[in-house]
């Protein structure tokens, strides 16, 4: 009787077992610049956005538990602008292995200095899709769907598409908020969650979602059986970024930039062993499309 218990009590939780979380998010919350304050508060609230990022289901997808997707928030405050509220940056960072390796690549590598919200100790953190309650919230959760959505994308063409326009959806709820970061003309040279994902859905942009593929999927994944196929399909990929820059969507480039804030030292890595021909042309491409690393690129020809 007490066996039949067991296995009812287990088939009535399987469903919820599956169902693993998608974030595997470490939390780091620096606040030296903040005097005056109770520190204990800022414990509180690290352990709260952890749990928010780590203990939620940001999609349908059933995730075994070392298939989260690896990221890193490095929140910095520097001003407490009242009694429940804060000033300062995050740094978001997110990567992804490489098929059948201990190798983990860069996906998301990205500093918002327009970060504010309000916080009361033990306040719950409460997001909802349909409207902004929360700055905190409604950021944390826009940053979970970009790195969810590009590591889908590296698995299937344009697969994040769902997920950037559940970021989307939070950008326009917040439409109305005080906080920065939200609106087209928030921040300095068109770098922020607005214009974000903006260029992220811009079918000008789209050859970038198309690279995220080629080269995680087509290129990186088969590195671990064939290294001359994988990188020449790195090298293709490359000219999709090449057509993005001649194409020049916005007079910054913004999306193409966070690509080479996250690639160009693999850029490097990659294609020093490369053959010389495939130096020659890769480098060639790169050092049109990013001149601010060409010293950087120029180490593959050595």
């Amino acid at each position: 009787m007490k066996r039949r218990i067991i296995i009812l009590v287990l088939l009535l939780l399987t469903p919820f077992l599956l169902r693993s979380q998608e974030l595997r998010c470490n939390i780091q919350l620096v606040t030296q610049q903040i005097q005056g304050t109770n520190k204990q508060i800022f414990q509180t609230l690290q352990t709260a956005m952890y749990e928010f990022m780590n203990n939620r289901n940001w999609t349908n997808h059933v995730y075994e538990y070392n298939e989260r997707i690896e990221c890193t928030i490095l929140i910095n405050l520097t001003e407490q602008l009242g009694a429940d509220e804060f000033k300062g940056t995050i740094h978001i960072q997110s990567s992804r292995p490489a098929y059948n390796s201990t190798y983990n690549t860069t996906m998301f590598n990205f500093q918002d200095n327009d970060f504010r919200f309000r916080y009361l100790e033990f306040e719950p953190l409460e997001f909802n899709e349909q409207t902004h309650l929360s700055n905190l919230t409604s950021l944390l959760a826009f940053y979970a769907y970009i790195i969810i959505g590009l590591d889908y994308d590296s698995f299937s063409q344009e697969g994040g598409t769902p997920y950037f326009q559940k970021a989307e959806a939070i950008v326009n709820n917040a439409q109305n908020v005080v906080e920065p970061g939200w609106k087209p003309y928030d921040g300095a040279r068109n770098k922020n969650r607005y214009w974000l994902i903006k260029n992220i859905l811009d079918d000008e942009y789209r050859p970038i979602r198309q690279f995220f593929y080629r080269y995680h999927r087509l290129g990186l994944d088969l590195m671990d059986s064939k290294v001359n196929e994988g990188r020449a399909e790195i090298a293709e990929s490359i000219r999709l970024l090449q057509e993005v820059y001649r194409r020049k969507p916005d007079p910054y480039l913004f999306l193409l930039q966070l690509v080479f804030d996250a690639k160009a030292n693999e850029f490097v890595n990659i294609f020093s062993d490369s053959l010389p021909e495939e130096k020659r042309r890769v480098v060639t491409i790169l050092r049109e499309i990013d001149p601010a690393n060409t010293a950087k690129y120029e180490k593959i020809m050595e």
